[in-house]
Parts: C-alpha cells; sequence; structure tokens
C-alpha cells in the first residue's frame, strides 16, 4: 500500500518529503490541538462542569493511563509499522479534541478525554522512537532542539489567535476545539498519504525489552513523569483557581512560554551538545527545585500574581531541557532497542502520573503549597539520579558505576 524508501536513500528525495520534515510537521501538528485543549481545559471545566481540584486530578489521572499502557505500542507495531501507528495516533488526538467541548459532565469529558489521551501517547512513544532512529546522534541534540522551537512556534500561533479573537468574536469553546482539532486531524492524514515509508538500517525488536545497564534511564524517566504531572494539573490550575485568570489571560501565558521556547529551544540544544547529558540535566533540576519551592511560596507567603506567572514561565523553559534524556539514552542505547525501549520508558513514565494527580488533588484541597514542595522533593531526587550520569556515556559506560562493573550487564 506505502511506497518503501530506505533511510539512506531518503536524501534523492526532494526536501518536502524527507524523514526529517515529517518530524517537523508532526512536531507542528500535535501542539494545534494539544496545546489548545490545553489552554481552554481548566476555564471549561470549572465553568461547564463544575470541577474542583478532585475532579481535575481525576481527568488528569484518566489522561494518563494510556501512557502508562504504552507498552502496547510494541505489540501494534507487530502488524503496523510504526510510522503508520504515529500518524494515525496524531489522527485520533485531533478527532478527539475536535468533540471535546460535546461532552461538557465529568463522564464525557472523562471519555473523550481517554480517546484523545490514547492518540497523544502512542503518537509520543512512537515519535521519540521514530526520532531516534532517523536523526544522527552527532545532529541529535540540535534536531531536537528545532523540534521542540517548532511545535512552540505551532503553540505560539494557535495561543496568538486565541488571545486576538477570544473576547473580540465572542468564541465559543465548540468552535476552537472543532477548528483545532480538526487542523491537527487534517495534517495527520496529509502526512499519512503524501510521504512514503521509511525504513531504518536498524531492525527493530518487537519484545519486551528491559535491560539492567538501562537503569539510570528508567529512573530518571520516573521521576521526570511524577514531576510533570505537578506542573501540567496544578500550576496552570492554580492561576484560575487562586488568582482568576481567564481563558484569553491563561492563554496569553501560554504565548508567552512558546514565545520563550521558540528562542531558547535551539539554544538549548546547542548547548546539551556542547555541555553534554550530564552537566544539562544537573542545570534543570538546580533550577527546578527553585521553581517549585518559590511555588510553595506563592501559597504559604501571599506572593503575588506576577511572580507565579513568570515562575510558570521558567518552569516550562526548564522543562523543555527534558529532551536531554532521550540524547542520553540514544548514546548508551543498542540500535535495535530504540522502539522497544520507547514504549517501556514511556510506561515508567507514567507509573505515577496513573495515581498521583487524584491524590494530590485531594491534597491540594487542604493544603495547596504542599504540592509544590513535594514536587521540590521530586526535583532534588532527579538531581541525584543525574549525578550518576557519566560526562560521556555510551553502551559499556551508561553510569559513573559503570566503570567498576566486572563484565556489562544486560
Amino acid at each position: 500500500m506505502f511506497h518503501i524508501v530506505p533511510l539512506a536513500e531518503a536524501r534523492s528525495l526532494p526536501f518536502w518529503r524527507r524523514p526529517v520534515t515529517l518530524l517537523f510537521l508532526m512536531a507542528a501538528a500535535l501542539p494545534i490541538a494539544f496545546s489548545t485543549w490545553l489552554a481552554l481545559l481548566n476555564n471549561f471545566v470549572i465553568e461547564a462542569a463544575g470541577f474542583t481540584g478532585v475532579e481535575i486530578g481525576l481527568l488528569h489521572t484518566v489522561r494518563e493511563i494510556p501512557g502508562f499502557l504504552a507498552v502496547g505500542v510494541i505489540v501494534l507495531i507487530m502488524v503496523m509499522r510504526e510510522q503508520v501507528l504515529g500518524v494515525v495516533a496524531l489522527l485520533m488526538l485531533g478527532v478527539a479534541t475536535a468533540v471535546t467541548a460535546r461532552f461538557p459532565s465529568l463522564g464525557g469529558l472523562l471519555t473523550v478525554t481517554m480517546i484523545s489521551s490514547i492518540g497523544f501517547h502512542y503518537y509520543e512513544t512512537v515519535n521519540q522512537s521514530l526520532q531516534l532512529q532517523w536523526i544522527p546522534k552527532g545532529r541529535a541534540p540540535q534536531v531536537l532542539g528545532w523540534l521542540v522551537a517548532i511545535g512552540s512556534a505551532a503553540s505560539l500561533t494557535a495561543y496568538g489567535l486565541l488571545v486576538l479573537t477570544w473576547q473580540t468574536l465572542n468564541l465559543s469553546y465548540d468552535l476552537v476545539y472543532l477548528i483545532s482539532g480538526g487542523l491537527t486531524a487534517g495534517i495527520a492524514l496529509f502526512c499519512l498519504l503524501a510521504y512514503p515509508q521509511f525504513e531504518a538500517p536498524d531492525p527493530q525488536l518487537k519484545t519486551m525489552v528491559l535491560r539492567r545497564r538501562y537503569w539510570l534511564y528508567y529512573a530518571l524517566q520516573f521521576m521526570a513523569g511524577a514531576r510533570r504531572q505537578i506542573f501540567v494539573v496544578f500550576a496552570a490550575f492554580m492561576m484560575v483557581e487562586k488568582f482568576g485568570f481567564e481563558v484569553h489571560e491563561v492563554t496569553a501565558l501560554f504565548l508567552v512560554n512558546y514565545v520563550a521556547n521558540m528562542i531558547f529551544a535551539p539554544l538549548m540544544g546547542r548547548a546539551v551538545g556542547h555541555f553534554g547529558e550530564r552537566r544539562t540535566l544537573i542545570f534543570e533540576y538546580i533550577g527546578l527545585i527553585g521553581v517549585f519551592l518559590a511555588y510553595g511560596g506563592v501559597y504559604y507567603f501571599g506572593w503575588g500574581v506576577l511572580l507565579a506567572a513568570g515562575l510558570y514561565v521558567v518552569d516550562h523553559l526548564f522543562f523543555s531541557l527534558a529532551f536531554a534524556l532521550k540524547t542520553y539514552f540514544q548514546k548508551i542505547a543498542d540500535p535495535g532497542d530504540i522502539a522497544p525501549t520507547a514504549a517501556v520508558a514511556f510506561t515508567i513514565n507514567h507509573i505515577a502520573a496513573v495515581f498521583l494527580p487524584v491524590v494530590l488533588g485531594y491534597l491540594w484541597v487542604t493544603s495547596p503549597g504542599s504540592v509544590f514542595l513535594l514536587a521540590a522533593f521530586m526535583a532534588g531526587v532527579s538531581l541525584m539520579l543525574a549525578l550518576m550520569i557519566p560526562r560521556h556515556p555510551e553502551k559499556g559506560n551508561e553510569t559513573v558505576f559503570s566503570r567498576y562493573a566486572v563484565a556489562p550487564a544486560e
């Protein structure tokens, strides 16, 4: 059905049909739907469904279940090419986002969120695998930085239009979700039909892969997933609940985030390439400790809205450095392990996500500041783990302890 092109021959194709261009296009398509969904979510669920911290925590727990089940990708790639699976998952996300406002109840929102989340997480799992297979190691930090910047540009465009038109044109949630989700679905269909199937030189294992020598990567993924939940679920929710932000104000905050990402993500890619994953991740986690402690201060000491908004932007910038984890794994991995390990890592990343949002939702009701103090502790654990990354990671030198190993551990 699809024309297969070996990766080595892809250079002969027009630039717009090459693998890296497909990655760029998909990087732009995802945030059109997902970022719009996220920008409207807190206001929509509060206004249309009367959500509190308990319900929003439950919704995000449901949203993360498909991430926990990302190992299902290993089964699917036995019968479907990774590239096709990724594009179909992106299509699913777009369609589910388009109909979100048609279900303004707890049950309806949980259902449509589950469907869109399957698309999002299965796409992200496959996309990470394709990135590491298609991008050479020497160029990976720079190209991954550009991919972040392109996704930020797409989000910036969507958010800019929301800020300019939400009140002026008196837009409805239904219309905005329909347009953004439909656009993502349309781009996904184009990607499915316009591009050949690219064949990487190293066949991917289609079985579960768990190797002892990847233990540090697994641990860092687990902590990243736990820590991310607090930012995704509660940071923006705080701006609406505590400071009364309206849709256009939340969107403006997101817009500032993505302007910063457009500017700094390529520079961060160069920094990872220059300083290495160890130093980059240490810098990220020290910064996140400070940010989360300051978030706690917003609640305990009544620090103002400008500081909270500034912390949100800085927080988002630090999280964009997470692609250093991808390049760390690319350096230590067997080439055939990339696809199955991407699925396993996504599941590990979402273990805490399945229960943490709903548990912290109850804590949020009684002590919001404590949620951010817990996040600071998690960032501290991540810092301890980052100190175990060697300066020059590679197969056989996965951690600073590898030099003491008697034999390579599989």
